[in-house]
């Protein structure tokens, strides 16, 4: 029976939902993010499953507008996001409804309403994931999927034990081996990068692990590097 996971306040319009994720034993965890524009609708970052009460606390947040998945590879809950939330756009990149077996649009370009408020970029180099991040530029928040986890070095050591094998001793934050080798044209991919890091941000959110509350740009140039992309 799954547990009510409630809404954390990250910042003013932005809400943390994060969800257990077991893999092969181990808790990854699944990060959901809300964010609300000043219109009172919300963009529900990534899915989950999600039940009756999770989806009544996000509704007391605003006006549901649009779930969104970020990357190829994400998915795993697609169809409990969209029975959560029908009827309302489900954003994610092209080649996602194929694999998920639901129907979506693309998030580029971003839906008008976002004009001002969230930023939309897919990373370039990496045709196999397509994924996005997205920024809430009120609250400086980079929104990312698979781009980073963030782990600290305190965790089970059966949890550790595979975090080092998917991405190293150094996850706090790093970038899986998977993703690394997901990148074919690194020009593209470090040209991508380089427009992220224009962004003004200081907080991330990743897809798993903890949120990087502060010096977040310092943080992903520094696990770029560790990844070997000359940033």
């Amino acid at each position: 029976m799954n547990i009510p996971v409630p809404p954390i306040l990250i910042d003013e319009n932005v809400w943390l939902l994060p969800y257990p994720l077991k893999m092969f034993g181990a808790d990854l965890r699944r990060n959901v993010t809300v964010v609300r524009l000043m219109c009172g609708q919300l963009l529900i970052h990534s899915t989950a499953p999600f039940i009756a009460e999770d989806v009544a606390s996000i509704r007391r947040l605003g006006e549901p507008a649009w779930l969104l998945d970020g990357v190829l590879r994400h998915d795993t809950f697609a169809r409990q996001g969209r029975d959560a939330f029908p009827g309302i756009p489900y954003l994610a990149p092209e080649g996602f409804s194929e694999l998920a077996g639901v129907k979506t649009a693309p998030i580029i370009p971003p839906p008008d309403e976002w004009i001002g408020e969230l930023d939309a970029l897919e990373i370039q180099g990496m045709d196999d994931m397509r994924d996005t991040v997205i920024l809430h530029k009120t609250s400086r928040t980079l929104i990312i999927t698979e781009l980073l986890f963030n782990f600290s070095d305190d965790q089970p050591l059966w949890t550790e034990l595979l975090l080092r094998a998917a991405i190293g001793g150094e996850h706090h934050p790093g970038m899986s081996r998977p993703y690394r080798h997901a990148v074919k044209d690194e020009a593209a991919f470090i040209a991508s990068m380089r427009t992220i890091l224009e962004w003004d941000f200081d907080r991330i959110i990743v897809g798993h692990g903890d949120v990087m509350e502060r010096d977040g740009k310092d943080k992903l140039r520094a696990a770029l590097v560790h990844a070997g992309f000359a940033i």
